[in-house]
């Protein structure tokens, strides 16, 4: 579909729902899924994602701050929503107020927590707590002595999750996961016969999903890569994935204006590229600012009129250069695909990745505000 718009984003609802479905299939009827929405949905408008998740039947979401999950509250969304990335001190009266899920990572949150104001009456805020098994970045490294101790002394605080992340889910070639995965049982099975016993336990993102180990799959799973329609290449020798989705949205931009130029011109900032013979030329509407990589400069792609075409010179805040003289029909004003389909021609995140040396999540999140955001059924 064409939209009025210089550069856009089209984002299809009916594929994030058949993602969530596909994720329920894998995880087993055993596990529910918190949808994890966090970065506006990975860069697909977390409100819209949020929307069509619950609507599908999520009962649960994720984000990384406080002001994320106002942000779901202030738009209507009624599911749970998981704080994940901590919580500032001054944030904390919030929780109550907009009904958020704070994830405690250190012994220290659990007390400050429990020291909130709390209204008379009130039940006590639900947390989740982290253990850290081997990331060493957020969690709790403390002992489940020393966990226990802190967690039954609680007033105003329900520990109600215990979880973890994963830190190579998809490498099978080194035995992290499985080290993970002892640590996280051994904690629980201590915690347990302490009388800490929450009821809720997940670790499994996307790639545990996608490649399940024995012990990963807990009572939820935290997929978000996966709503988006990506799953990372796995290393080493391990099954086919579980899990199959397909890439919701599509990122388009127009043709500002083309030109021939001349064997020996030279093309951008710095004239990086020189033609090599005469040539056609499109200047599109879409730069830097927009989420283009600047490092796909001279050797990036796009697909015009059905067919790949090379990025020449460097990438500008607001404008790209491409090669357009296999397909001399371009005109000013038609659209440029930067992700996504044109008939059998496709480009999809991990592709730019590659060529950019970075990852998929960051091409996703890289697509900037003012790139319009369409929705469709």
């Amino acid at each position: 579909m064409s939209q009025k718009a210089r550069c856009y984003a089209e984002i299809s609802r009916s594929q994030i729902a058949a993602n969530y479905r596909a994720v329920k299939t894998a995880a087993g009827p055993a596990a529910d899924v918190i949808c994890v929405v966090k970065a506006d949905a990975y860069g697909h408008g977390s409100v819209e994602v949020s929307r069509t998740l619950c609507r599908e039947g999520a009962r649960w979401l994720a984000v990384s701050s406080v002001e994320e999950g106002i942000t779901l509250r202030r738009a209507g969304i009624d599911c749970r929503v998981l704080v994940m990335a901590g919580v500032m001190p001054w944030e904390y009266e919030a929780l109550r107020e907009f009904r958020l899920t704070p994830v405690a990572h250190s012994l220290d949150d659990l007390r400050r927590l429990d020291e909130v104001r709390t209204p008379e009456n009130a039940a006590p805020i639900d947390v989740h707590l982290k253990i850290d098994t081997g990331m060493d970045r957020l969690g709790t490294l403390a002992s489940a002595a020393e966990i226990a101790a802190v967690v039954l002394a609680l007033r105003n605080v329900r520990v109600e999750g215990l979880m973890s992340h994963f830190a190579s889910a998809a490498d099978f070639n080194s035995p992290q996961t499985e080290d993970q995965i002892r640590l996280f049982e051994a904690m629980s099975r201590e915690l347990n016969e302490l009388g800490v016993r929450p009821p809720i336990s997940h670790f499994s993102s996307t790639n545990a999903i996608a490649f399940p180990r024995p012990g990963a799959t807990l009572s939820m799973v935290r997929p978000g890569h996966a709503i988006y329609g990506y799953v990372s290449n796995a290393r080493g020798t391990f099954r086919a994935p579980a899990l199959h989705v397909s890439p919701a949205l599509s990122w388009r931009t127009r043709i500002v204006t083309v030109k021939d130029i001349p064997a020996g011109a030279k093309v951008g900032y710095g004239g990086s590229f020189v033609a090599p013979a005469p040539m056609r030329i499109a200047v599109l509407a879409a730069g830097y600012a927009d989420g283009v990589p600047h490092r796909l400069s001279n050797k990036g792609k796009v697909i015009a009129g059905g067919t790949l075409a090379p990025i020449l010179g460097t990438v500008s805040m607001d404008l790209t250069t491409i090669d357009i003289t296999p397909t001399p029909q371009l005109q000013p004003g038609d659209e440029v695909t930067l992700l996504g389909r044109e008939g059998d021609v496709s480009l999809d995140a991990q592709q730019i990745a590659r060529t950019a040396g970075t990852i998929s999540y960051n091409i996703l999140c890289g697509i900037s505000a003012r790139v319009k955001r369409f929705y469709v059924d």
